[in-house]
């Protein structure tokens, strides 16, 4: 075997699919895998089940603790301060240091937040928050209930799922993004228009506008003489912090708290202190392997360039996370030994739930070509994506899984199709297999 041990840093989905995927392989080198948050959770039910306290931390592994002792996989909670490629050194926030035949850096990315005055206070103050972590939610759900008001910035698929979570728990809900629809790139103009109407339908307070400001108020008794005087809508507790909300087109609302959800930054400065080539991602070939062949990269901040030399766009979804990972799983088995070799990563796919509703979206929805929609009693119910031949590149679909797990196939492999078959409501979806 060359390759006898292999050092994971980052258990988000990505992290852990190389380890399980390692395991299923058979490899019987040793395997660690670092995090500072300990056993390896998922993150989508933090913005639905976790949020809403349907569900707990053990609810949300991807396998209990145990699993990590039967697989023989070290298990180790801290964090990573620096590597070294050449050696495969890993430098811990303990002090302490490892080090491997290989490395895979499954980093992930944080909260992006926007330049705002005022939005280094507020979050200091805890009354602007994200959501990426178990912590994040844990300090979220605090401020969801009946009489608090929420401000959601960011209409994407965390602010969308946030917002219904929270009119779940009976709090009031303000969602602020300055594109009207959001999700369009995503979903296609006719159901981002349907999936951004529900919020209003469900009693929260649409606006289209951006962030100019955030003013922390009611943080002490002068700060409460100064900000005790509220909106008539609603007058927060002077006696702990709240925020007054400024917006681009001049008006004004006050929140108990808000969520920002203006998208994510990849991790990078491991790989860019380590001498990795860095652009807008961890550059990796498509088996996920970095500039150094003793270190891969995995996950959002992965970023692939293919093998005609076309640097693609990263993928921040969570399907692409777990391929990812089990690609360079596979990739790291063919290395340590016989193996077929690197998996297929399929087109990008994503998923998000809002007040009941399912929307699935595959491939691109923004790539040349034209957008078909089919309406499903009396609404539009999937789109497809289509380039100049007629192939289908992308699909979105509320409620109607099976169309996207068609499209899938159909994207796969290459199926010319006819438009018109594509809008008609008649047509079976699996019938679109048949067609060319």
């Amino acid at each position: 075997m060359s390759i006898e041990s292999i050092i994971v840093i980052g258990g988000g989905p990505a992290g852990f699919a190389v380890v399980q995927r390692l395991r299923r392989g058979f490899f019987e080198g040793a395997v660690t895998l670092i995090d500072p948050g300990g056993v390896p959770y998922d993150r989508p039910p933090l913005s639905k089940e976790y949020l809403a306290g349907s569900t707990g931390r053990e609810g949300i592994a991807f396998e209990p603790r145990e699993w990590f002792a039967e697989n023989e996989v070290e298990l180790l909670v801290d964090r990573v301060t620096s590597i070294t490629a050449d050696t495969g050194e890993v430098i811990l926030g303990s002090g302490g240091t490892r080090r491997a035949d290989r490395l895979v850096l499954a980093t992930g990315g944080t909260a992006a937040l926007p330049l705002i005055p005022g939005l280094a206070q507020a979050a200091e103050a805890g009354t602007a928050m994200t959501l990426r972590t178990v912590q994040d939610a844990d300090r979220l759900r605090e401020h969801l209930c009946t009489g608090h008001r929420l401000a959601v910035i960011g209409a994407g698929l965390i602010g969308a799922e946030t917002a219904s979570t929270a009119r779940e728990l009976g709090t009031e809900v303000i969602l602020i993004d300055p594109v009207d629809p959001p999700l369009a790139a995503a979903v296609g103009e006719a159901l981002a228009r349907r999936l951004h109407g529900l919020h209003a339908e469900h009693g929260v307070q649409v606006r289209t506008a951006a962030v100019a400001e955030f003013q922390l108020r009611g943080t002490s008794a002068a700060a409460g003489e100064d900000g005790a005087v509220s909106s008539a809508e609603h007058s927060p507790d002077a006696a702990r912090a709240w925020l007054r909300i400024l917006l681009d087109d001049g008006s004004e609302l006050d929140a108990d708290a808000a969520l920002i959800g203006t998208g994510m930054i990849p991790q990078t400065p491991l790989a860019q202190e380590a001498g990795l080539e860095v652009d807008g991602g961890i550059v990796v070939d498509e088996a996920f392997r970095t500039a150094h062949p003793a270190v891969y990269a995995v996950g959002d901040a992965a970023r692939v360039r293919t093998s005609d030399a076309v640097l693609q766009p990263r993928a921040e979804h969570w399907e692409h996370a777990v391929l990812s990972g089990g690609a360079a799983g596979a990739a790291l088995l063919a290395e340590a030994g016989p193996s077929s070799g690197p998996e297929p990563v399929e087109a990008p796919w994503f998923w998000s739930d809002r007040y009941g509703v399912h929307v699935e979206a595959v491939g691109s929805m923004t790539a040349p070509g034209q957008t078909v929609t089919r309406m499903l009693d009396g609404e539009p119910g999937v789109s497809f994506r289509l380039d100049e031949d007629s192939r289908v590149i992308g699909c979105a679909a509320i409620d109607a899984s099976q169309a996207v797990r068609v499209a899938r196939r159909l994207i796969a492999r290459g199926t010319v199709v006819d438009p018109a078959d594509l809008a008609d409501p008649e047509v079976p979806f699996k019938q679109l297999m048949r067609r060319r």
